[in-house]
């Protein structure tokens, strides 16, 4: 792979836990990781156990097959051998062009060649919110797995499994862009570090306007595709993949970004073709991981019809459930400026009744054109995690909740396939913090079994 080891060099492991978080600050890039952010620095990996690191070691085969099918299931659809709800629901709101590159014979099996789930540790077990196939995180991953590893800790994936992934999804490209929009330029700096870390020979960051590519590069789509308008670069990149001059990933499939792909798994008019492509094992693991997911259709219900698991006969009687009864997550699907980074999400029993009912309405007049999904919320469990306070030059405890994101690359093609662990970020925030995302008074750190 040619991993550059400038970075790499042999040290003397710190002998407690003072001079371990102060090795693994001092080994922080001069230009940080994320522009702009910080978080509380974990002296250690968190603790997965053995259970946990066997589930997630073999989700990543699931989730790509359900990738699969899901894109199977779309084009089935848009051919009229699927029901044609599901394409139509799932183009809703795109523009033409878009759906037109989609839809390309080009682009046929294209899946995402990196998939993270959010996941959610809860008292039952897990539960996996959502997938994000244009993640955030990978370099600040690898930049922990390796740190960590030097400074005498064991994590997932090993020191370098996050580069080794990562560079394994492009095969024998010639170079690799690493293309950053404005809308993703906090990540900017993890990528620049991960090419470098790389071989900054093969591996660039490029930013919206570069267009010097060659044939037989690879291109890493590090912006959404609702933001191509201000990625001018984005046409010659698609016409390039299109035309088979360069590797492409993630594909631009918008049916990727839609979280009501949950949706689609537990509508029961679609469960033969579930069974079908992803096997009674796969589906029962996924539907037991996956949350109930509703799409909020504002289209009537027949009076004597209801809907699912929450016996409502009209959306509109979402708004009058009690707090208690809205342990409930209401988000827009995709394709938006509020689909990613915890944008855009409401917890019903967080907010007064007032509050939730401006947040069902505009879901329910957005449906149009950016569609919503509701899921069931399962509350995750406490946990403990030491940081290390450079203020008060001390070890402190944080009790709080942790989201997982491991990160899985997609090494082959075809039958031959197959899925990577190359790590396992733990976000854990304070316990009176709802939503868990990357914040200043979080712990980020790497897993370990």
């Amino acid at each position: 792979m040619g991993i550059n080891n400038v970075n790499a060099a042999s040290h003397n492991t710190p002998a407690n836990a003072a001079d371990r978080a102060r090795f693994i600050r001092e080994s922080l890039p001069l230009g940080g990781l994320f522009a702009g952010h910080e978080w509380h620095l974990a002296m250690d990996s968190f603790p997965l156990g053995p259970q946990l690191a066997r589930e997630l070691e073999s989700l990543g085969r699931v989730l790509l097959q359900f990738y699969r099918a899901a894109n199977l299931l779309h084009r089935r659809s848009a051919e009229g051998k699927q029901p044609e709800w599901v394409a139509h629901l799932l183009d809703q709101g795109k523009p033409a062009a878009l759906l037109e590159l989609q839809r390309d014979s080009a682009f046929k099996n294209d899946i995402p060649r990196i998939i993270r789930p959010d996941i959610l540790l809860t008292e039952e077990g897990f539960s996996i919110t959502e997938l994000d196939s244009v993640p955030g995180g990978i370099g600040l991953t690898a930049w922990l797995n390796e740190t960590y590893s030097r400074a005498g800790t064991t994590v997932t994936g090993g020191a370098t499994g996050m580069l080794d992934g990562f560079a394994g999804i492009f095969g024998d490209a010639s170079r690799v862009h690493l293309v950053v929009s404005e809308e993703s330029a906090t990540y900017r700096p993890e990528m620049e570090w991960l090419a470098g870390r790389l071989d900054s020979s093969k591996f660039m960051v490029q930013d919206s306007k570069f267009e010097g590519f060659a044939d037989d590069d690879a291109v890493y789509r590090f912006f959404e595709l609702f933001d191509l308008a201000n990625v001018p670069t984005s046409r010659a990149i698609f016409e390039r993949a299109r035309e088979k001059r360069l590797q492409l990933t993630p594909p631009a499939k918008p049916l990727f970004e839609e979280k009501l792909l949950f949706a689609l798994l537990w509508n029961r008019n679609l469960r033969p073709f579930w069974r079908e492509h992803l096997g009674e094992s796969f589906l029962e693991r996924l539907l037991r991981h996956f949350p109930y997911t509703w799409v909020l259709d504002p289209a009537p219900l027949p009076p004597h019809a209801g809907i699912p698991e929450l016996n409502l006969t009209d959306w509109q009687q979402l708004k009058t459930l009690s707090q208690r009864e809205r342990e409930l997550i209401l988000k827009v699907s995709g394709f938006s400026e509020k689909a990613w980074g915890a944008r855009g999400v409401h917890l019903g029993s967080d907010l007064s009744h007032a509050d939730w009912s401006t947040a069902v309405d505009e879901a329910l007049a957005s449906f149009p054109h950016s569609p919503h999904v509701l899921q069931r919320f399962h509350k995750p469990r406490l946990v403990r995690h030491e940081w290390f306070d450079f203020s008060e030059d001390r070890v402190k405890t944080l009790e709080g909740r942790v989201r997982l994101c491991p990160y899985y690359f997609v090494h082959g093609d075809g039958d031959a396939a197959r899925t990577v662990l190359g790590g396992v970020l733990a976000t854990i925030c304070p316990a009176d913090k709802k939503i868990i995302h990357g914040m200043r008074d979080a712990i980020l750190t790497p897993c370990k079994t």
